[in-house]
């Protein structure tokens, strides 16, 4: 290290002679020295819309251009003149189909036909696509996987490079992209277009979604503590988790200990929940109970993988629904579930 008494006197020397200003020197650093912390250079990303720089006339344009566009490529795929299907297996012991990607649109009562009270969430399936088989060694090794997109949305919010991946599917910019793991004789071929008829009333789901997120909460919030009392001598401690519990012993605080941190926001899954009903032509799926998420959020449903109700999904629409082949009603209900519009 180089005295920095001594370094500011030679440039200043320097500068008297040359006839240069002053410069102040702070802190100098050389390569034997530790290296100064430095404060970290962060770029700014500017980001524009697609239509920022357009006339109205412009950007109305676009956007008829890319909802028609949108409009031929699903028209497409729904013809079965397109191109040969892939080879379709039947339905045994131990198999995995492909899920789905809904919208949560929000909760609602029901009655069974006993006169029980049960709330439900509906979910609907808006343009769910398979965008990509991924083959087992392509995926983990172990077993195949599906990518499935649900929910359009505009071109100009994707970058080029991932709407490749849609180009060869044939199928719209999607905005949640999701992948679930099947077995081989489940394989469905992209571009195959995803219903609410993929479940039937009476199957049991599992749903996964991210959690509404409620920020840095404290330990009563958090995971339920009592708290301590509200009087008698307590300061500044009415909320506090108190002490940690290991001593001299092992001198350390045990992983996983409930103390305060951030609540939400994490994705959670619903596991075991009935399907009460089926809106085929909403394409609205009826499930027992709460899930994840917020409202008009975008979450993930497959079977259940509980062992217990694994026999309630026997022979389900394998490898999934194709509404060409199958024609059904407007609704399709549990045999316990009452329906208004049933006569008393």
């Amino acid at each position: 290290r180089v005295n920095t008494r001594v370094l500011r006197s030679i440039l200043s020397d320097h500068v008297a002679r040359s006839r240069l200003p002053v410069i102040t020197v702070s802190r100098v650093c050389f390569a034997a020295s530790p290296p100064a912390r430095c404060p970290p250079v962060r770029a700014i990303r500017s980001s524009t819309w697609f239509d920022e720089h357009l006339t109205e006339d412009n950007a109305a344009f676009m956007r008829r251009d890319a909802a028609g566009e949108f409009r031929r490529l699903t028209a497409e795929r729904l013809s079965p003149l397109k191109d040969q299907p892939w080879p379709r297996h039947e339905w045994e012991e131990g198999s995995r189909r492909v899920g789905l990607v809904a919208v949560k649109l929000g909760m609602m009562p029901l009655w069974t036909k006993a006169g029980d009270r049960h709330v439900v969430t509906l979910l609907q399936v808006q343009d769910c696509h398979v965008v990509k088989h991924l083959s087992k060694e392509e995926h983990d090794g172990q077993s195949a996987a599906l990518l499935v997109g649900g929910k359009n949305c505009s071109p100009f919010q994707r970058a080029e490079s991932s709407l490749e991946m849609f180009r060869n599917a044939g199928v719209p910019p999607k905005q949640k992209m999701t992948t679930f793991r099947v077995t081989d004789n489940a394989v469905v071929k992209p571009g195959t277009p995803l219903y609410a008829a993929h479940f039937r009333p009476g199957q049991y789901v599992d749903v996964t979604a991210k959690t509404i997120g409620k920020g840095f909460q404290g330990v009563m919030k958090r995971w339920g503590f009592k708290g301590q009392p509200a009087s008698h001598g307590q300061t500044k401690t009415h909320r506090r988790p108190g002490s940690l519990g290991p001593g001299g012993d092992p001198a350390k605080v045990h992983k996983g200990k409930k103390m305060p941190g951030q609540m939400g926001n994490v994705y959670k899954t619903a596991h075991g929940l009935k399907v009460w009903r089926v809106n085929t032509r909403l394409n609205i799926l009826y499930v027992n109970g709460s899930v994840p998420g917020h409202r008009n959020c975008l979450l993930k449903v497959r079977d259940t993988i509980l062992p217990q109700l694994l026999a309630k999904n026997h022979q389900p629409p394998f490898p999934t629904f194709f509404m060409e082949e199958e024609e059904l009603p407007e609704d399709l209900y549990h045999e316990d579930m009452f329906e208004f519009s049933e006569t008393t």
